[in-house]
């Protein structure tokens, strides 16, 4: 069999002539036209590939050979030469065409790396994503419910509602100071919390590692929340009570049975039939519910009482029997009420209402009537003031309420003071039902009910 030829101009017919042998060999391109350095490469088994020889530095420079491609397909003769011709050029410009290709593999890779990275990003640590795997994994697993439900609240309408998807690692500090200036300046509780939110979940982040740099950090915190003092004076309960008392279900019991209790408004809201006993006229807040963790048992006053009989639809039954279970204030049977800004300026509203009327029966302007803002937070320490007017006892007061930091519960009446004050917060419940009575119906010397006449002036 005669041997393969060696050299030659390399066109297809000469390329098609270049059969296999026993060994590998090159046909190296020459004659007119040709390209120095260019070859095609035929090995044993019959593959054929373009290559370009050169030396980098001179005759005394090291020898290497590139390989431009596999012939067929679009890797032709003329295609071929046309790249040998290009790495010709870059020989003479002193550039190493392998280790150009290796930069370019490294430059290729690194841009791979860069793309996947920002899937990633795009994937797992956008922050809607991140906040709920924050929620599942960053939170300590004793965290109450209710405090769960807290942050995913501030997560969802007031970090996730102005970031969106924006990824963990590119949010910078002009953007969590964009978070807090969307928050109205008037609720300064909310900016406190918001940004309790941000830190526990940027140092979480830190700490797995899946972001290098705290943007809080150095980033002063909301100032304090001025410490509320509002009471409601006794002319501004009566209307609370009479507005409350015209309002229809589920707001209108419902802020009854707050200004008959003083129990925080969450706790009132989900309050749920199972947790109270009529027989013993008694509310057990399970420590699942209350603020403070811990459990409570709330005497209930004839006003409380009232306002259950009415929702359970009984009120003018003998002895009537509330239902074993369910949601107490509900629109829709599985979860408890909200929209209270929306259901607190109907309740002012009424307030007002009837305060111009009681003006107007009484010879005055009912224009001139005017109503102080509150807080449906106020009721609560209005109740906790009225008591200690009462003459009941401070401690009485903070079991009442459920006080676990006061100075009742702190030192050593927190080791050895053990009594729960049940009688005693059943009379002082009392008397506030018998308190709000009076202010709601006063009566004059002689015994007789007379008609409220209202102080707008706190």
């Amino acid at each position: 069999m005669p041997s393969p030829p060696e050299k030659g101009l390399i066109t297809k017919r000469a390329v098609d002539a270049c059969t296999k042998d026993v060994r590998q060999y090159v046909f190296w391109d020459t004659g007119d036209g040709s390209t120095k350095g260019f070859g095609l490469l035929v090995l044993p088994s019959g593959t054929k590939s373009y290559v370009y020889q050169y030396r980098i530095g001179g005759r005394g420079g090291r020898l290497r050979r590139f390989t431009i491609g596999r012939h067929g397909g679009r890797c032709t003769p003329d295609q071929a030469r046309n790249e040998a011709e290009s790495l010709a050029e870059q020989v003479r410009r002193g550039i190493d065409p392998i280790d150009a290709e290796r930069r370019d593999a490294e430059e290729t890779a690194a841009k791979a790396k860069v793309a996947e990275e920002q899937q990633r990003l795009s994937r797992e640590l956008a922050l809607a994503t991140y906040a709920e795997t924050f929620l599942k994994l960053g939170v300590k697993p004793a965290t109450r419910q209710r405090t769960r439900e807290g942050y995913a609240a501030t997560l969802r309408n007031h970090i996730v509602a102005v970031l969106g998807d924006k990824p963990l690692p590119e949010i910078g500090r002009r953007d969590l100071v964009r978070v807090l200036d969307r928050i109205p300046i008037g609720q300064p509780a909310v900016r406190r919390i918001t940004f309790a939110v941000l830190r526990m979940l940027f140092k979480w982040a830190k700490g797995r590692g899946d972001i290098e740099v705290n943007p809080l950090d150095g980033m002063d915190p909301p100032p304090n929340v001025t410490s509320r003092d509002r009471v409601l004076s006794d002319a501004e309960l009566a209307l609370a009570i009479r507005a409350a008392g015209a309002m229809d279900a589920p707001f209108g019991p419902l802020y009854l049975l707050l200004f008959a209790t003083g129990q925080r408004r969450e706790e009132v809201a989900g309050l749920d039939w199972a947790e109270l006993d009529r027989k013993s006229a008694t509310w057990t807040l399970p420590r699942e519910r209350s603020k403070n963790g811990e459990a409570s048992l709330v005497p209930l006053n004839r006003h409380a009482m009232a306002v259950l009989d009415q929702m359970a639809g009984q009120s003018a039954a003998g002895r009537p029997l509330w239902p074993r279970t369910g949601l107490l204030f509900t629109t829709t049977g599985h979860s408890k009420v909200s929209g209270y800004s929306r259901t607190k300026a109907r309740l002012d509203a009424v307030m007002l209402e009837l305060a111009r009327k009681d003006a107007k029966e009484a010879g005055a302007d009912p224009e001139a009537v005017t109503l102080a803002p509150w807080r449906l937070h106020d009721a609560r320490r209005t109740l906790a003031t009225g008591l200690q007017r009462l003459g009941v006892r401070f401690e009485v007061t903070e079991a009442v309420l459920n006080h676990t930091a006061g100075a009742s519960r702190s030192g050593v009446a927190a080791v050895y003071q053990r009594h729960d004050w049940g009688p005693e917060k059943r009379a002082a419940l009392e008397a506030w039902a018998d308190h709000c009575d009076r202010v709601v119906h006063p009566v004059d010397d002689a015994g007789n009910v007379v008609e409220l006449r209202p102080s707008m002036n706190p």
